[in-house]
């Protein structure tokens, strides 16, 4: 199924995506669908036309996002731009850091040009949402916005990424269950203002999302909500063309996945 959160007038609620409408779905919200039990799910209410509706982010306000790091490709392409190797523990365990669930944007939101940087980069990821019993329940295009000067200075430090990372990640357009999309493969590319600037493929992963939630779920509990980010994929992100092109105000940036459609928003 494709799930979404959508907006008509002042209201907000859950929907079904089937085909070019939106059937709104009777609960508070989309974690509620996702953790309702089987034989009890949300019953289904009026339909729309897709295009009379604002789709927001899937899941608006989550409990946390956890962000992985687990495409080799772009870790060790990140890393010989900065003259250095990947360090041998990335290969042991995967490893993610917390980012801000307050600043969460859906399709075709505007970015607001996050003040303090002049290297403002996309990555081109995958997020995964977990539902019941602490295991996924959908998929999700997810764009985490960076500020590399910022974060490269933080990281000095030896903490963060923080303010370098704490304007903007933006997911969408919708959340497609296991049983359509399995999370193994797909091609993933990344495109501003029409020209292509990023190609990968999901299969490119390191680690599994087995291993992947083994790690979040580690002396601790995984709600229903929590986004998973996959990492950014290999040559997903501008840091790693290393060739200066960084996001401006007015750019449109279209991350898109196959099976999972193309999130969109504008540099404002």
């Amino acid at each position: 199924m494709r799930y979404c959160t959508f907006r008509l007038g002042d209201e907000t609620a859950p929907g079904r995506v089937e085909g070019g409408e939106v059937i709104r779905l009777q609960a508070p919200t989309l974690i509620d669908v996702l953790t309702a039990p089987a034989n009890s799910q949300p019953p289904a209410g009026q339909r729309y036309p897709l295009d009379q509706v604002t789709l927001l982010a899937p899941i608006p306000v989550p409990p946390s996002i956890r962000d992985f790091f687990a495409f080799e490709q772009h870790v060790a392409t990140a890393r010989r731009n900065r003259g250095s190797e990947v360090p041998k523990e990335w290969y042991e365990f995967p490893v993610f850091y917390f980012t801000n669930p307050a600043a969460v944007y859906g399709p075709d939101d505007d970015i607001r040009y996050p003040e303090g940087t002049s290297e403002l980069d996309y990555e081109l990821e995958i997020a995964a949402v977990i539902g019941k019993d602490e295991e996924i329940a959908g998929f999700m295009v997810m764009n985490d916005f960076s500020a590399r000067d910022i974060q490269r200075k933080e990281m000095r430090v030896g903490l963060g990424p923080a303010k370098g990372k704490d304007f903007a990640t933006s997911f969408g357009p919708v959340l497609v269950t296991p049983d359509e999309f399995d999370g193994t493969s797909a091609v993933m590319t990344a495109r501003v203002n029409g020209e292509e600037r990023s190609r990968g493929n999901l299969a490119d992963m390191h680690y599994s999302w087995r291993q992947i939630l083994d790690r979040a779920s580690s002396n601790t509990q995984l709600r229903p909500g929590d986004v998973i980010g996959s990492g950014t994929v290999g040559s997903g992100s501008i840091l790693e063309h290393n060739d200066g092109r960084w996001l401006t105000r007015g750019d449109v940036v279209e991350l898109e996945i196959e099976g999972l459609g193309t999130l969109r928003n504008r540099i404002a």
